[in-house]
């Protein structure tokens, strides 16, 4: 599944603080890291023919079982130079939405796809 975005967030990764407390001649408390989360991927597009991600989200809820895998995000500036890489593993999409349709307005309807990642690299 591919796509161009808009907009992309949760490219965050938290580590853990471990508490620990060492006495000896004084009570020293240290923090260590632990372990390390990865925050859920948000993308948004406007929405278009490509059903792509739907489709991915429906073999979940159908029950396929093969339903993880790897993939990139790509930023690239106004001079489509890129400025950013970021590579994901294990990613699956856990909520997929499209916005509201009013014929009061000329906004475009808008595919939210939220993904969630077990490992997260900068590339560049």
């Amino acid at each position: 599944v591919s796509g161009q975005f808009s907009d992309v967030s949760g490219l965050v990764i938290e580590i853990n603080i471990v508490d620990i407390t060492m006495s000896a001649k004084d009570t020293i408390n240290r923090k260590r890291p632990g372990t390390t989360k990865y925050s859920e991927i948000g993308l948004k597009r406007t929405l278009s023919p490509d059903k792509g991600f739907w489709n991915w989200a429906k073999k979940i809820r159908d029950g396929n079982l093969d339903y993880r895998t790897k993939g990139a995000i790509h930023i690239y500036d106004m001079s489509g130079g890129m400025i950013g890489n970021w590579k994901f593993e294990n990613a699956w999409p856990s909520k997929w939405s499209a916005s509201d349709l009013s014929v009061d307005t000329d906004d475009l309807m808008q595919e939210d796809v939220t993904l969630q990642v077990e490992l997260l690299t900068r590339v560049m």
